[in-house]
C-alpha cells in the first residue's frame, strides 16, 4: 500500500488491516473527544468495528473512489484524514478528518489537509474540494478557513448526532483558485 509524505514528522498511508487495533485504541481512548462531533464514535466498540471500518476502506480505494489514511505522526497513528466517495463525473470529492485530543492545537491536521486539497488537485485533477463540519465545531472549521476555501452556507438538520439532528457548515475550494 502506499504512504504520502507530508513533511519529515507526518506521513498519510492507506488503511491497512495492520491499522485496525491501533484505530480502535485510539477511537477507544478518544471517545468523549470524539463523540462530540462525529456519530459513529458510540457503534464503534470492538475491534470489529475498526477491521470492518479498514475493510470498507480498502474496497473504497480498490474501486477508485477515493481513499482514507492513517494519521502518522512520528510513525504512530494520531487520526484519520481522507476522501469520502469521488465524484469522477463532476470531478469533485469532500474531506473528512479527525485527530486524537493530544495532537490538537499544533497544525497537523492543516498540514495534512493541505496535502490532500494539493494532492486532489495536482494529481486527481479534480475541480472542487468540500469539507462540512457541524455548527459550533470551531476547531474543526478552522481547517477550512486556514486553507482558503469559501464559506457556502449551512445545511440545516443535516446530521443525526447523539440523538439530535445538528447543521453542517460547507466550505469549498476550486482548483483555479487553489492554483492562484
Amino acid at each position: 500500500m502506499f504512504c504520502l509524505t507530508v513533511n519529515d514528522n507526518l506521513e498519510l498511508c492507506l488503511l491497512e488491516d495492520k491499522h485496525a487495533q491501533q484505530l480502535f485504541e485510539l477511537v477507544d481512548k478518544n471517545r468523549d473527544h470524539l463523540r462530540r462531533w462525529l456519530p459513529w464514535v458510540d457503534s464503534t466498540t470492538s475491534i470489529k468495528h475498526s477491521q470492518a471500518f479498514v475493510e470498507s476502506a480498502l474496497q473504497q480505494y480498490t474501486s477508485n473512489e477515493g481513499f482514507q489514511t492513517a494519521i502518522l505522526h512520528h510513525n504512530n497513528l494520531i487520526g484519520m484524514v481522507g476522501y469520502h466517495t469521488i465524484d469522477w463525473t463532476n470531478r469533485n470529492v469532500e474531506i473528512g478528518y479527525w485527530i486524537a485530543a493530544d495532537f490538537q492545537g499544533r497544525g497537523l491536521m492543516t498540514q495534512a489537509c493541505r496535502f490532500l486539497v494539493n494532492y486532489a488537485f495536482t494529481t486527481l485533477k479534480l475541480n472542487r474540494v468540500v469539507i462540512r463540519c457541524a455548527v459550533g465545531n470551531s476547531k474543526s472549521a478552522a481547517i477550512p478557513k486556514r486553507l482558503g476555501f469559501t464559506w457556502e452556507g449551512i445545511l440545516r438538520q443535516q446530521q443525526q448526532l447523539n440523538g439530535r439532528y445538528v447543521d453542517l457548515v460547507v466550505y469549498s475550494m476550486l482548483a483555479q483558485e487553489w492554483m492562484q
